[in-house]
């Protein structure tokens, strides 16, 4: 039987390439691969006889879009994309165990996946962006901005915070009612995706069971290593820090925000 979310990849790629960016996957060293949606101008196709894709440096002021935990990175900036690339040179990137993106490096830490996405755009040609981080990636790109501020201009971040320590932890799960962030953020029935998008989700819109099991088939790939990315996310109390950031940081924050409240934004912004 067709999986429906997999079937839709290819109108997804002719949508996308209509909007401006498509795919590109960076070797950042052997055993790394990171997929990239990059602009469609920066590549050039080989010349005949030759068979390596030449990739160029962009000419707009750049923006890169990093996903959340519950989606690879095209399928959550999909309506987004489109408005930006007018103005801006749009990559979004897959992070590591998302998407094509993969390694054998054993480190899960969000700083890993910072420092191998910021290779990533080096590699690229990526001198200076804003990044955007929505939930899981928010605390990606505050790794980023925090360890490059050469690289990162600026920052938007929306529904995410500087680092997920265990008092957040608890509380966070607690009053959602789960046992741990992987019954969450990994769900492996029907059932628990629909629970998730129940508090993931401001306006609840239905679809058929069928539909939930096709997402979870193609979208929850990895799933050891997601969990070991998960369990790396939880930091000590004790061991937090406030860095210094000399960037301009916006914080987008939805009022209904069930997994990250609001009094976290403020907390945050103070």
């Amino acid at each position: 039987m067709v999986n429906l979310v997999a079937a839709q990849k290819p109108l997804m790629l002719g949508l996308m390439k209509l909007a401006g960016v498509q795919p590109y996957e960076v070797e950042i060293e052997p055993g790394t691969v990171m997929n990239f949606w990059v602009p469609c101008e920066t590549i050039k196709k080989p010349k005949k006889g030759e068979t390596i894709t030449n990739i160029e440096k962009p000419t707009k002021p750049v923006v890169v879009l990093v996903h959340g935990f519950a989606a690879e990175g095209i399928v959550t900036w999909q309506f987004q994309v489109g408005a930006l690339t007018k103005k801006y040179s749009v990559y979004v990137p897959d992070l590591l165990f998302f998407g094509g993106s993969m390694t054998d490096k054993p480190d899960r830490s969000p700083t890993f996946q910072a420092e191998y996405l910021v290779k990533g755009l080096r590699k690229l040609g990526i001198e200076k962006c804003v990044v955007v981080g929505f939930s899981y990636g928010g605390m990606v790109a505050f790794k980023m901005a925090e360890l490059y501020p050469d690289l990162v201009q600026a920052m938007v971040v929306s529904g995410s915070i500087l680092a997920m320590t265990d008092s957040i932890s608890v509380e966070s799960l607690n009053r959602l009612g789960f046992s741990s962030s992987s019954e969450l953020l990994l769900p492996n029935s029907v059932k628990g995706l629909k629970a998730l998008l129940s508090v993931a989700t401001y306006r609840k819109l239905w679809f058929p069971d069928r539909l939930h099991k096709d997402y979870l088939e193609v979208m929850f790939t990895n799933r050891k290593e997601r969990a070991e990315l998960l369990e790396a996310l939880v930091i000590s109390n004790k061991d937090a820090t406030i860095p210094s950031f000399p960037q301009r940081i916006h914080l987008l924050w939805g009022e209904e925000d069930q997994i990250f409240k609001q009094e976290l934004a403020h907390n945050m912004k103070e």
